[in-house]
């Protein structure tokens, strides 16, 4: 099998039916480029929830109790899996910030000392919210405890919001895979028809089915070589130049992973994948089964 020959008429076959194929090119330009956005956006949201959601503590409030039961609840807090980092607030300390954050108006308050003492945890921030109330459930049945507060309904916002996001995401990004391929495989399949008499030639002198798709392959390729590089620039110029300068209070949208590359090697792959599938598809449907008779 010739390479160059295979390589060649991959190039020859997207100049014999430019249209096609710059409608295929340009398809999976435009849905590389789509997801391409869509994968940044989504990445930020999730960072923005992550962090929204490593500020929200569960505060324990603990009886009066012995320094002893508190040595040894502080111990149980620590070692629970979800925990990640334990504070202790004494009553003198929640005084102190009673004082701070009310000022001179809260001196009687303060003076009356009634404030309990209390643990602040913080926990993973990939734990669910049904994870951190088991959590909570838990902690209440400790020695000690008296109370146990964190901001349910923020979570619970929070994290059916994410779900969401990422469940219309994720059709939208399925649409667009499946768009682009039906469209490189029609394109592929245009240009095997173009070429039937040829390929029937081809077969009647022994060529392989392999032999024959394998410039199609090439084809789909290519296609989807210069849709991903283009998507790329697009990408790149966009988010590094176009956003900062026209969109300067949207701030600085991170690349995922904290580089450029790995989202736009990412997508340059992709994209060569969706051009080597669906002209791999097209190609051995149309051959295998159309022009083995014919």
């Amino acid at each position: 099998m010739s390479i160059k020959y295979i390589v060649r008429e991959g190039f020859a076959g997207i100049k014999r039916a430019k249209l096609a194929a710059t409608t295929s090119i340009f398809s999976l330009f435009i849905a590389v480029l789509l997801l391409g956005v869509l994968t940044r956006i989504g990445f930020n949201v999730y960072s923005q929830a992550m962090s929204i959601k490593d500020l929200i503590e569960v505060e324990v409030f603990l009886f009066d109790v012995d320094q002893r039961t508190t040595d040894q609840l502080r111990e149980r807090l620590e070692g629970e899996e979800l925990v990640q980092d334990v504070s202790y607030i004494s009553k003198d300390s929640a005084s102190a910030v009673m004082r701070k954050e009310f000022g001179a108006g809260a001196e009687d308050l303060v003076e009356l000392n009634f404030l309990p003492a209390s643990f602040r945890l913080s926990v993973d921030t990939e734990a669910g919210v049904d994870q951190i109330e088991t959590l909570v459930s838990r902690i209440q049945n400790y020695r000690g405890v008296d109370e146990v507060e964190y901001n349910a309904a923020l979570l619970r916002m929070m994290e059916s919001n994410l779900n969401t996001f990422s469940l219309i995401g994720g059709s939208i990004a399925v649409l667009i895979l499946l768009a682009a391929l039906i469209l490189v495989y029609n394109t592929i399949r245009l240009t095997i028809y173009a070429k039937r008499d040829l390929i029937r030639a081809m077969k009647l002198v022994g060529a392989t089915n392999k032999f024959i798709r394998s410039p199609f392959i090439v084809e789909g390729i290519l296609q989807g070589l210069l849709a991903g590089v283009m998507a790329i620039i697009t990408v790149f110029l966009f988010f590094e130049f176009i956003i900062p300068f026209y969109l300067v209070d949207l701030g600085v949208i991170d690349w995922p992973f904290g580089r450029w590359y790995f989202l736009c090697g990412a997508m340059l792959l992709l994209s060569i994948l969706m051009g080597w599938w669906g002209s791999r598809w097209a190609a051995r449907r149309f051959i295998k089964e159309t022009y083995i008779s014919g």
